[in-house]
């Protein structure tokens, strides 16, 4: 019986400890209303289709940035640790702020993906947040724009991040870091983790 107990009080802890780490790293969002635990769902690769064609104007001014890298392991996710957490969380809020909101009234026409600006519209901040956290170390793989229509039926560019906790995403709209399956939005396209000039439909979510 002793020993019994002795082994409920020692898995107890262990339960207790495991649960303050997934606690302490889901504190990392702070102010953010995600539960990365539950909430775990990745995007769905499906047909391959034509990236925007102001990506590829984007492409001949920035060749750098879709340049293909070789990925060093299968699927490209990576471990989303407290310092990942607060990363990502510096560069969203960090480029939210700095660049000033300035609507496309020329619509196709007029759009000009700029890394930087003074100012622009959410392709300016999607771009320069998968630049800065390519800078700092992220693979390209696991930093991805994608194309989505907001529920007011605009068309709209994000970050997705692949996480193994989840696809998240970096949005000017909003400084909350929320997982892909709780964004209101039509999910159109997506670059492609091997190669970023690749792009493509995504797959049916159940949310």
């Amino acid at each position: 019986m002793r020993k019994v107990a002795k082994f409920l009080t020692v898995a107890a802890a262990m339960f207790g400890a495991a649960i303050g780490v997934q606690q302490s790293a889901n504190a990392g969002f702070v102010g953010a209303p995600i539960n990365l635990r539950g909430a775990i769902q990745y995007i769905k690769f499906d047909q391959p289709t034509l990236p925007p064609m102001a990506f590829t104007m984007f492409c001949l001014k920035y060749e750098n940035e879709c340049k293909p890298h070789r990925m060093v392991f299968r699927g490209g996710r990576l471990k989303l640790t407290p310092e990942r957490v607060a990363q990502l969380q510096d560069v969203n809020q960090q480029v939210n702020a700095a660049i000033r909101p300035e609507p496309n009234l020329e619509g196709l026409r007029g759009e000009k993906w700029l890394l930087h600006p003074t100012s622009g519209d959410c392709n300016d901040y999607a771009v320069t947040k998968r630049h800065d956290l390519i800078q700092k170390g992220w693979p390209a793989r696991s930093v991805l724009l994608s194309e989505v229509v907001t529920t007011w039926g605009e068309h709209h560019l994000v970050v997705v991040v692949r996480t193994f906790s989840g696809d998240l995403v970096l949005d000017n709209l909003t400084g909350h870091i929320l997982p892909w399956s709780k964004k209101p939005y039509r999910w159109v396209r997506i670059q492609t983790p091997k190669n970023p000039n690749y792009w493509a439909s995504l797959g049916d979510r159940n949310v």
